[in-house]
């Protein structure tokens, strides 16, 4: 399947100190990038939650951002306030963005969360015609279990870890210092992993619409941020998991992504 991703815009970052000022401010090292190389990363507040993720690639004079739509101009708004005296330009520049997978899937380089959500052309047209959707990519991914923080409600809302990106590429923890870094390396070194996105299924094939409360007996377990016919993604407490159920739809079966280890479902350890 091909689709043009007509929810995404690109955001040009370039001048002498674009890489390492860029690397000073996201969630992923960009060390050893040539050009054409694409890699997962996100902007934090100070505090450690996620203003917004993209999926980066270097060019010849800096980097490309393939980056929510909705939240370009605050995105670079967001990035500017950091430049002070740094040789940088941040702007908005021209190119589609194209998702690839199933059986046309190899064209471009591989997705860099996980090679099963296929490839990506950022900037660049496929070489065969468009068949399919953005609403079709939007089922594929939400199925998948991978959440985009603009497009299912995440923004300022969820950590690093909540998001899954610890475990799609999306942050080094070697790396040095960056916005929000504090926060999240504290939550990787104790262990501090309370609550996931994961993908749930309504037993009965009911719609699964965001909001949604759901609970494991009496208590709240989490809840439904972003639909995909009768399954969703479900921001979910790990020491809650088993049997959910849902207002409205009944019994809910999770389910573990292909790419998601079982350790990770494993809840904090208390204190």
């Amino acid at each position: 399947m091909i689709a043009q991703l007509s929810d995404r815009m690109l955001l040009s970052v370039t001048g002498r100190d674009a890489v390492t000022w860029l690397e000073g401010l996201i969630t992923q090292s960009l060390d050893g990038m040539t050009a054409g190389d694409l890699r997962h990363g996100a902007l934090l507040s100070p505090q450690g939650r996620l203003l917004a993720d993209f999926i980066l690639q270097r060019t010849g004079d800096g980097l490309c951002l393939d980056v929510d739509g909705a939240g370009a101009d605050d995105l670079a708004n967001r990035l500017s306030l950091y430049r002070l005296r740094a040789d940088v330009r941040v702007e908005i520049v021209p190119g589609p963005v194209y998702a690839v997978w199933g059986e046309e899937s190899t064209a471009g380089p591989a997705d860099p969360r996980w090679p099963g959500l296929g490839r990506r052309l950022v900037g660049s047209a496929p070489p065969q015609a468009v068949n399919a959707t953005l609403a079709d990519y939007v089922r594929h991914r939400r199925r998948a279990g991978i959440a985009e923080v603009a497009a299912d409600g995440l923004a300022d809302r969820a950590y690093v870890t909540e998001a899954n990106l610890d475990l799609l590429n999306g942050v080094d923890y070697h790396k040095g210092c960056y916005v929000g870094q504090e926060t999240t390396s504290r939550m990787k070194r104790r262990n501090g992993v309370r609550s996931r996105i994961l993908p749930v299924a309504a037993e009965a094939g009911d719609e699964l619409v965001a909001g949604t409360e759901l609970l494991r007996g009496e208590l709240r377990a989490g809840e439904v941020v972003a639909p995909a016919d009768g399954v969703g993604l479900a921001l979910l407490r790990l020491d809650r998991l088993g049997e959910l159920t849902a207002a409205g739809a009944g019994a809910v079966r999770l389910l573990r992504p292909e790419w998601m280890p079982a350790e990770a479902l494993a809840p904090a350890e208390p204190g």
